[in-house]
């Protein structure tokens, strides 16, 4: 059986086991927590960083979310791939998955770094720059949201994956403009999709530990 090791707080961890879902197969989740020591140490040894999710099926281990992904989309489940098998409609998959992940959860978690600092060694300059870039890319994505379902090819796939977690607890700590009414729409169908909900149901015993959920509402 796939096993999956993570955390159900995890944004990235999230991406993966949305598509797990998605795709119906059958997984053991190995948990990454002080309780599990020898979890954090398989992690160790097969990311570059100790990163996470990673995805061992046999002898085979794959690391990055997107990797994950892929993967499953090859060797597991009967759904359709959450990558498209074209190439040229996978380009705008790919695309919006790298945005959702670059542009998106990428400041976020710089933000969630800064303030986990002691209160010392905080960079003053860290939110402002974080909420600019958030800002650049919350306009970007309501203009490409606003005839438009789900990210890429009018399928839910691999971008979705990326955009439930990182729409999810960019809102929270940076909610959107109320003008960006594509963007808040996109969030709302993601938070209804059943594999999303799922998540997000599974990760709220966690939610306390969210560094920067005193600025708005996760739901």
């Amino acid at each position: 059986m796939v096993k999956i090791f993570g955390h159900p707080f995890s944004s990235f961890t999230w991406k993966a086991l949305i598509a797990l879902y998605e795709r119906d197969v059958a997984f053991e989740f190995m948990m990454l927590d002080p309780a599990h020591p020898e979890n954090a140490e398989a992690v160790a040894r097969f990311a570059p960083t100790g990163q996470f999710p990673v995805l061992v099926d046999g002898k085979r281990v794959v690391i990055e979310s997107a990797a994950v992904i892929e993967y499953l989309d090859l060797h597991h489940g009967s759904a359709p791939p959450m990558v498209p098998a074209d190439p040229r409609t996978a380009i705008e998959a790919r695309q919006m998955d790298s945005v959702f992940d670059d542009y998106v959860m990428a400041p976020l978690q710089r933000m969630v770094a800064a303030v986990l600092r002691e209160e010392a060694k905080r960079d003053p300059h860290v939110e402002g720059e974080v909420k600019a870039a958030l800002d650049k890319s919350y306009a970007w994505l309501n203009a490409w949201m606003a005839a438009r379902t789900w990210a890429a090819n009018d399928a839910f796939g691999i971008a979705d994956c990326a955009a439930g977690p990182a729409l999810f607890y960019a809102h929270w700590a940076f909610p959107f403009p109320e003008i960006h009414t594509a963007l808040r729409a996109y969030r709302a169908r993601l938070l209804a999709r059943p594999s999303i909900a799922r998540v997000i149901d599974e990760a709220r015993p966690w939610r306390e530990y969210f560094p920067l959920k005193g600025r708005g509402s996760p739901d």
